[in-house]
C-alpha cells in the first residue's frame, strides 16, 4: 500500500527580525500540521513569501521574490503574506498565479487556511486580509524549532501607535501588543530546555512591552523576572528607541552579565527639525546624553544606530548636523537607510523631496563612517577573551566556525564541529576582517 506523500513547503523571509520570528514560527506550525521543509533539491507543493515594504526597495524585493517563486516552482501553491499584504493586498491579487494573498491580521492562521484547501488548487488569489486596526491581543504562536537560529529570536511585542511621519509600519501592524509575562516565561523556559543558551527578544516597538496589558507592565519588569527565575543564560534586545531605553535598563545590562550588552538605537536624524517633521520624540541632545551614558556604564558596549537619509527638507546643513552628530559618539556601527515615500504617510506628500542622487551620496557617507567606526570598535576589543555563541553553519568564504560576542562582535574561530551551537570562550587575536575578528578558542 502505498503512502501518501508528506507536502513540502518553503518559505522565502523579507525584512525585519520579526518578520524572521514569524516564518519561522509558520514553519513550526506547519510541521505540527504534517507538512516538511522542502529541500534544495526538493520541489515544494506550497510556497510562501512573507513581505516587507518599509521601503520602496523592500517593496520591489517582494514582488521580484513572488514572481521568481512562480516561474521556479509553477506547481506550487503561491501564499503572499506580510506587511506589503497587508498595506497593499491588491497588488499581489492581480499577479497570476498567485493563490493566497493573507495580511498580518491572519498571518498566524496560515496552518488553519491552508488545511481548508489543500491540495485542491484554487484557481484566482484569495485574499484574507482584515482591519489591521481593530487588533488589541497578540495572537501566540508557536516556538521556532532551535535549529533555525543559534540565538534564538522570540517576539514579545507587535504594532506600533507612534504615526512617524515617514512610516507605513502603524498602518500594517496594528496597535501596541504584548505577550502576557507568563506566556514569554513560558516560552522562554521552552527555548531554555531546548538548548538556547541565548533568547533575543524582539517586537515592532519593544519599549512598549506590557503597557497594553492588565494589570500594565514593562520590559524592565519583564526582564527582572527572567531574571530572578534564572530561566536562560542570557538575554538580549533588538531594537529600542531612545526614550525607552531607561537607565534601569542600562544599569541592569551593566551589572548583570545575563542581559547582552549590545542596544541598538533609532536616531533617524541628528537634526531638530527633521526630528520634529518625522514627529520623533526626542532631540539631538537626549540621543547624545543616551549614548554617552551606556558608554560610561558599560565600557565595551555595542552600541547600533539606524539613521534614515533623504526625509523631505534635509538640506546640506540638517544632513551635517547628523553626520557630525554621530561622528562625534563612540557607537559601533550604523544601519543607513535611504528615505522612500511611502502610500499613506504624511510624509510622502512633504514638499522639498530629496534628489535620489543627493540621498545615495549622504548614504554612501554615512556607509563609510559605519564602517569606519565599527573597525574602531573591533580594534580596541584584540586581546580581550569574549563569551561567543557559535553558529552551526561555518563561514562560506574561510570555513572558519563564526559567531557572535556578548557585545555584537561577529568572530571566526577555528575548531571542530562539537563547539557548534555552543558558548565558548574567545581570545581575539585579530586581525580584523571587513566583518569579523579572528579568534581563538579558549578551553
Amino acid at each position: 500500500m502505498n503512502k501518501k506523500p508528506i507536502p513540502r513547503y518553503r518559505i522565502k523571509t523579507l525584512g525585519c527580525r520579526v518578520n524572521q520570528y514569524e516564518s519561522e514560527s509558520i514553519a513550526a506550525a506547519l510541521g505540527l500540521n504534517g507538512w516538511a521543509h522542502a529541500e534544495k533539491t526538493d520541489s515544494p507543493d506550497l510556497f510562501i513569501v512573507n513581505t516587507c515594504t518599509v521601503t520602496s526597495k523592500a517593496a520591489m524585493q517582494s514582488r521580484q521574490a513572488v514572481r521568481h517563486a512562480i516561474r521556479e516552482f509553477p506547481k506550487a501553491a503561491i501564499l503572499v503574506t506580510g506587511c506589503y499584504t497587508q498595506s497593499e493586498p491588491e497588488v499581489f491579487f492581480e499577479i497570476p498565479g498567485v493563490n493566497y494573498v493573507i495580511g498580518n491580521t491572519d498571518k498566524h492562521r496560515i496552518p488553519e487556511i491552508i488545511r481548508q484547501t489543500y491540495p485542491n488548487r484554487i484557481p484566482k488569489a484569495q485574499i484574507i486580509c482584515n482591519p489591521i486596526n481593530r487588533l488589541r491581543k497578540f495572537e501566540p504562536t508557536p516556538l521556532p524549532k532551535l535549529d533555525c537560529r543559534a540565538r534564538p529570536y522570540l517576539k514579545i511585542q507587535d504594532g506600533c501607535e507612534d504615526f512617524c511621519t515617514y512610516c507605513i509600519v502603524p498602518y500594517t501592524r496594528g496597535p501596541s501588543r504584548s505577550l502576557p509575562p507568563d506566556t514569554v516565561m513560558e516560552m522562554i523556559g521552552q527555548l531554555s530546555t531546548d538548548g538556547a543558551g541565548e533568547a533575543v527578544l524582539t517586537g515592532i516597538h519593544l519599549g512598549r512591552y506590557g503597557l497594553d496589558l492588565s494589570p500594565q507592565t514593562s520590559l524592565y519588569a519583564l526582564l527582572q523576572m527572567i531574571d530572578a527565575a534564572d530561566a536562560i543564560d542570557r538575554i538580549r534586545l533588538s531594537s529600542i528607541e531612545p526614550g525607552e531605553l531607561s537607565s534601569e535598563i542600562i544599569q541592569m545590562a551593566a551589572k548583570n552579565r545575563r542581559i547582552r550588552p549590545h542596544f541598538h538605537i533609532p536616531l533617524q536624524s541628528g537634526d531638530r527639525t527633521i526630528l520634529e517633521r518625522m514627529k520623533r520624540p526626542y532631540t539631538p541632545e537626549l540621543f547624545k546624553a543616551l549614548v554617552l551614558s551606556i558608554r560610561e556604564d558599560i565600557a565595551d558596549a555595542a552600541i547600533g544606530v539606524d539613521v534614515l537619509v533623504g526625509f523631505p527638507g534635509e538640506d546640506e546643513q540638517a544632513f551635517a548636523n547628523t553626520y557630525n552628530l554621530l561622528e562625534s559618539l563612540p557607537i559601533t556601527y550604523l544601519h543607513v537607510f535611504p528615505f522612500s515615500p511611502r502610500r499613506k504617510t504624511p510624509a510622502s506628500n512633504y514638499p522639498c523631496q530629496v534628489a535620489t542622487k543627493t540621498i545615495k551620496s549622504r548614504c554612501s557617507l554615512l556607509r563609510q563612517l559605519g564602517a569606519a567606526k565599527k573597525t574602531e570598535f573591533y580594534q580596541k576589543q584584540i586581546g580581550r577573551t569574549v563569551e561567543v555563541i557559535l553558529e552551526d553553519k561555518p563561514d562560506p568564504s574561510s570555513g572558519r566556525l563564526k559567531g557572535i560576542s556578548a557585545n555584537y562582535i561577529n568572530v571566526f574561530t577555528d575548531g571542530s564541529n562539537r563547539y557548534k551551537n555552543r558558548q565558548i570562550k574567545c581570545r581575539l587575536t585579530g586581525p580584523v576582517l571587513p566583518h569579523a575578528i579572528i579568534g581563538k578558542i579558549v578551553e
